[in-house]
């Protein structure tokens, strides 16, 4: 079996989404992620709340699945499912080619769900971040046509960019599904 990647040592670690978890005190550890009570964007609730988030356990799948369930999440409008999906595929791409384009697509699922909690300066930094991970793959890449995404998720940023620019509140977030990969029939 597998060790969970949500395990106590991660306790304190900053996964781009909450200030408050990175400051939250190691002893004793918080319960893991997938455990914690979470509204319906992802921001942690008071122990014995009722839980707004339900997510698959993304420790269970292979990269392979996680990957494709974070699209789905992503699509769907679930953008902290995404994010969490996402990370575990980072997680478990550690020193490979993948790492970077998981890693940024942690980010940007990290970057729309500051959207959803009304913090454009977040958005702005967090799709940065992504762009700057997943504009190094060759289009495409994992499934994904990434000049499309790219072009899309600029479009999400710059949107954030101007809210920020002008002092006001972010629009309504336009849901765009990922762009996949047209496949190549090899007959």
């Amino acid at each position: 079996m597998r060790p969970s990647l949500r395990s106590p040592s991660r306790a304190g670690y900053y996964d781009g989404c909450s200030a408050l978890e990175a400051s939250m005190p190691d002893d004793p550890a918080p319960p893991p992620p997938s455990k914690r009570p979470r509204d319906e964007y992802g921001r942690p609730l008071p122990d014995g709340s009722p839980t707004r988030l339900e997510l698959p356990d993304f420790d269970a799948m292979t990269m392979d699945e996680a990957h494709a369930e974070a699209i789905r999440l992503f699509d769907a409008g679930n953008y902290f499912g995404a994010h969490e999906a996402w990370e575990t595929c980072w997680a478990l791409s550690k020193d490979s080619a993948e790492e970077e384009f998981f890693k940024g697509l942690a980010q940007l699922g990290a970057g729309y769900t500051h959207w959803q909690r009304g913090n454009p300066l977040g958005v702005v930094q967090l799709l940065d971040r992504a762009l700057a991970r997943i504009g190094l793959m060759g289009s495409p890449y994992g499934g994904v046509d990434i000049d499309a995404f790219t072009a899309q998720v600029a479009e999400v940023r710059a949107l954030a960019q101007q809210a920020l620019d002008r002092g006001e509140p972010l629009p309504d977030l336009p849901r765009r599904p990922v762009p996949l990969a047209q496949r190549q029939d090899s007959s």
